[in-house]
């Protein structure tokens, strides 16, 4: 599922997520960068994320754009959901997702709904179980959705026709 998608193609939004004041304790003190997190997405099944750190935050956050166009994943969309629950997990972070009905919207916290909005995902219900810190919940969220499959994709795996699967 992880092919190289062309991010100069696709229109592109970006969200930061997190800014993060880091320091370095030196001999004369503490040195402090900014370590910035954030969601691109074209809300047409195109997200990644990717994070930059350096001395003054718009700095940090133009490096993790960038970090988060070279990594972009496909996100499968039936409708206006996901094709069926699925449970992402990294590290201690655990994200469960269901898809839902359409007039939902997407019932998420924080880095979550980042995601999902910009990879253009408009009902879904979700809950963050775990670990809450921003990064490992955005990279379960992130391994829940390169695990999602279509029926088309099922079917094709076992050698059979959509029909003979849902019937």
């Amino acid at each position: 599922m992880i092919t190289n998608i062309d991010p100069s193609k696709l229109d592109l939004e970006e969200r930061v997520v997190t800014v993060n004041r880091v320091a370095k304790v030196v001999k004369g003190g503490r040195r402090f960068r900014f370590a910035a997190l954030v969601v691109v997405g074209d809300k047409n099944g195109h997200v990644g994320f990717g994070t930059g750190k350096a001395q003054e935050v718009p700095e940090a956050i133009k490096k993790a754009v960038d970090d988060a166009k070279k990594n972009l994943i496909t996100v499968p969309i039936v409708g206006t959901t996901i094709p069926h629950q699925i449970h992402g997990q990294f590290g201690s972070g655990n994200v469960l997702m269901k898809p839902a009905s359409e007039g939902t919207g997407v019932i998420s916290g924080g880095p979550v709904r980042a995601i999902l909005e910009l990879a253009g995902v408009g009902d879904i219900l979700t809950k963050s179980l775990g670990s809450n810190t921003p990064i490992n919940v955005i990279r379960a969220t992130l391994n829940g959705l390169t695990n999602l499959k279509t029926a088309e994709d099922v079917a094709k795996l076992r050698g059979k026709s959509v029909e003979e699967l849902l019937g």
